[in-house]
């Protein structure tokens, strides 16, 4: 499988693409084209276009939650005119705020054309020969997965690749928790050890649950670890204790085997 960072908060010196506060990854295996979250706006299509990537060829659009910094590209992705299965947990578009400000998607599942065939659904699900959809991940870690306000963030799931023992979680935000989502991901994929991680760990300014997350790390160890967009500075560092960390921007791409 390929994978290449369409949008992230970050972008690499010398590469001409844009960056805003976001995620949008592109995911190609075998003959499946997936679009993992739509960032913001139509940066994932500008930058797309400009490295060259067809977004004609997508067939499944993977929604990780329903915050807009993962779903506000729909307004734009809309008009693809191709058949496109969108997989996310049902709840993908029910009203989120924050500080009494509304962060849900800007676009209602149900007004997308006719070409885009829903399959939502809160438990795993095969998408290709090698990916998985996650579903709704379980809360079996009490440091970790804690609602924002009165939001509950269920819908919050995350993808994985699993080909014999090789196993990466491919995550958007991780508001159910990285570590939640790694203990599902080996219990879907039966895999014990995972191989690499890339996506938003949500480890913002929070000392206890980034010593707990690291805590878990070094008891679970994973070889490669690519933090992305959610993950701040400290978390990173922290994180480079327990394993080997990557830099991810814009036009980051490389292939899982």
């Amino acid at each position: 499988m390929k994978l290449t960072v369409l949008v992230d908060n970050n972008t690499y010196i010398d590469q001409y693409y844009l960056a805003e506060p976001a995620l949008s990854y592109l995911l190609q295996d075998g003959d499946d084209t997936v679009l993992f979250d739509v960032g913001y706006s139509d940066v994932f299509m500008i930058n797309a276009k400009r490295m060259n990537l067809d977004l004609h060829q997508v067939n499944k659009l993977v929604l990780s939650h329903g915050h807009n910094d993962h779903t506000g590209g729909l307004i734009y992705f809309k008009n693809q005119t191709q058949p496109i299965e969108v997989i996310a947990h049902p709840d993908v578009d029910v009203y989120k705020s924050y500080q009494a400000q509304d962060v849900g998607s800007p676009l209602q599942l149900k007004d997308l054309p006719n070409s885009f065939i829903l399959k939502l659904s809160n438990s795993p699900l095969k998408i290709t020969n090698n990916i998985t959809f996650l579903g709704e991940i379980p809360r079996v870690f009490t440091f970790e997965g804690q609602p924002l306000e009165n939001d509950q963030i269920n819908d919050d799931s995350a993808l994985i690749y699993h080909n014999l023992d090789t196993l990466w979680v491919i995550t958007g935000c991780s508001h159910s928790g990285i570590c939640n989502i790694c203990e599902y991901a080996k219990k879907i994929s039966g895999i014990d050890h995972i191989t690499g991680i890339i996506g938003g760990f949500h480890l913002l300014d929070n000392p206890y649950q980034l010593k707990k997350t690291v805590a878990y790390l070094k008891a679970n160890p994973v070889d490669t670890i690519y933090p992305a967009h959610c993950s701040d500075l400290k978390a990173k560092i922290e994180l480079a204790k327990v394993a080997t960390i990557k830099e991810v921007g814009v036009g980051l791409s490389f292939v899982i085997k």
